[in-house]
């Protein structure tokens, strides 16, 4: 597993950092973007942004059929640039924030686990930072 090539996932976001910070770190917020597909969504979200502290946000199809947590605990925060953590599985994530003529470039790498074949995790990984663009970019907040 640590030997295998780091997954890359990247999106822009038409929005300062500090509101795409905001809205990838609440959990009131991850409830409304944390799905890669409208088949699921994510009922359930907990966040403790600090490092040593940790994150649980549950994932279900919503017709009931299937559901799992995503959890990890947080290993960096360095707010509006950079969150790493490791997942209850061991493998670790970061997600680098960067500024760029007033968007945002977000971009994700982790450890791809050995039930799914990469391409399909880093595609899953890209539905759900997309439509995390799509909920920023539409939102007041």
């Amino acid at each position: 597993m640590k030997n295998e090539q780091k997954i890359q996932v990247q999106a822009e976001v038409n929005a300062p950092v500090e509101k795409v910070w905001k809205m990838w770190n609440s959990p009131e917020d991850i409830m409304n973007w944390n799905s890669a597909h409208p088949s699921w969504h994510c009922p359930s979200s907990n966040n403790d942004l600090r490092v040593g502290g940790t994150f649980t946000n549950r994932m279900e199809a919503r017709d009931g059929s299937f559901g799992f947590d995503f959890s990890g605990t947080y290993d960096k925060v360095d707010p509006n640039r950079e969150i790493s953590y490791t997942m209850a599985d061991g493998r670790t994530a970061s997600t680098i924030f960067d500024i760029q003529n007033g968007k945002t470039l977000i971009t994700t790498s982790f450890d791809p686990e050995t039930e799914n074949d990469p391409e399909f995790q880093k595609q899953g990984w890209q539905a759900i930072m997309d439509n995390f663009v799509k909920y920023a970019e539409s939102s007041n907040n």
